[in-house]
């Protein structure tokens, strides 16, 4: 059996994947859902990229974990980059669901399209610490497109602030995604729109990864809310040898 990690994205924490978790632990597998440094509750806003990385390279440490399936979703991909880079030899293959691809020396705003850049930057100015918020109609339309409101405003409850500075600060890597030699996959929900369809997830990101496996499954960015089983088998035909 498998022993997956789960890294989250941004303004989530590790207990939003457990329902998707719980499926994946019903079919035998080892299923870790930790929480990202920035998004731990009392935890500073002001963290940056490389200690939200170094928080998951140390989890991995502290829990003996080795031959893991590491998924990262959204921002999560920048962080598991990174942990790949740091750590290779605990990981048996990498996961992208809907996530960021980043080459060495990029950030997130790097990737993103210049109206979300802008929304960032003047969020991330009115805050006390630096930290950002989706506005909550950008949630229902472009992240969780596929709940009914009363579902979409549920989990839009459960979020919290993401420090901007893991969106800005650029990535350290020796090697780039697609010369990495752990085996790649990238999950992709197809009705996705979190980002616009000409700036999409897929191929635009999933090909930096050079070789690797696609799985494609409907659902919205947010199918960790609307549709937990349907992830996890999108998380298993991903991560399957």
């Amino acid at each position: 059996m498998t022993t997956y990690v789960l890294v989250h994205g941004a303004w989530h924490t590790g207990a939003e994947f457990e329902p998707v978790a719980a499926a994946i632990r019903a079919e035998g597998h080892t299923v870790h859902c930790p929480t990202v440094a920035g998004n731990r509750p009392g935890d500073s806003k002001r963290v940056g990229l490389e200690e939200a990385i170094a928080s998951i390279v140390d989890y991995l440490a502290g829990n003996g974990l080795e031959d893991v399936v590491l998924l990262g979703h959204s921002y999560g991909g920048m962080v598991i980059t990174g942990v790949a880079d740091r750590v290779p030899e605990r990981i048996r293959r990498l996961v992208y669901w809907n996530a960021f691809v980043p080459n060495d020396g990029e950030a997130l705003n790097d990737l993103v399209p210049p109206h979300y850049v802008a929304l960032f930057d003047a969020v991330s100015q009115a805050s006390p610490d630096n930290s950002v918020v989706l506005p909550f109609p950008i949630w229902r339309e472009a992240f969780i497109n596929d709940a009914d409101l009363a579902t979409a405003q549920a989990a839009y409850d459960v979020l919290n602030p993401h420090p901007y500075a893991t969106f800005t600060d650029k990535i350290r890597l020796s090697k780039n995604p697609a010369e990495m030699e752990l085996p790649k996959s990238y999950l992709y929900c197809t009705e996705d729109c979190a980002l616009p369809q000409s700036l999409g997830w897929h191929p635009r990101l999933s090909e930096k990864l050079g070789l690797f496996r696609l799985i494609a499954i409907p659902g919205s960015h947010e199918l960790c809310f609307t549709d937990p089983g349907a992830l996890a088998g999108g998380i298993m035909k991903a991560g399957r040898d």
